[in-house]
């Protein structure tokens, strides 16, 4: 929902029609990666946070479907990908079994702000800010 780059610039490699204008070979196209993110057509309920659409999904996030546009696709598949689903999964394991995790005293979830600010990169308006705090399985269990 919030690629780095949302505009992504790039050549057309053969001649092709796209709603009604014909668009040559090697013409300069923008991908608008940030409206595909946030297409009806191709996500259940865009706009909301739904971690668990991509469970069971038959859908090929290494780089064959174009859902996946923010990181890349066909050549200009994201290099990062597989170094960051290796290294991602037990800190992340880690951080979620050792703490709990708690907006700050006197915060209300309805009250987050996740308005994003203009520019290049999809950026949030206001941070996010949580407290951690160690979790024991005999204590808080």
């Amino acid at each position: 929902m919030h690629p780095v780059v949302p505009l992504l610039p790039r050549a057309c490699r053969e001649e092709c029609e796209v709603n009604g204008y014909t668009i040559p070979v090697k013409a300069k196209v923008t991908v608008n990666i940030w409206a595909l993110g946030r297409d009806p057509k191709y996500w259940d309920e865009p706009e909301s946070f739904k971690p668990e659409r991509f469970e069971n999904s038959s859908v090929d996030f290494l780089g064959n479907n174009f859902e996946y546009i923010p990181f890349g696709s066909g050549r200009r598949f994201c290099p990062g990908m597989n170094f960051a689903l290796a290294n991602i999964e037990y800190p992340l394991a880690q951080l979620l079994y050792h703490f709990n995790w708690k907006l700050p005293k006197g915060t209300n979830p309805d009250d987050m702000d996740m308005t994003e600010l203009l520019g290049i990169s999809g950026m949030r308006k206001k941070n996010l800010y949580l407290t951690a705090t160690p979790y024991h399985p005999l204590i808080d269990g």
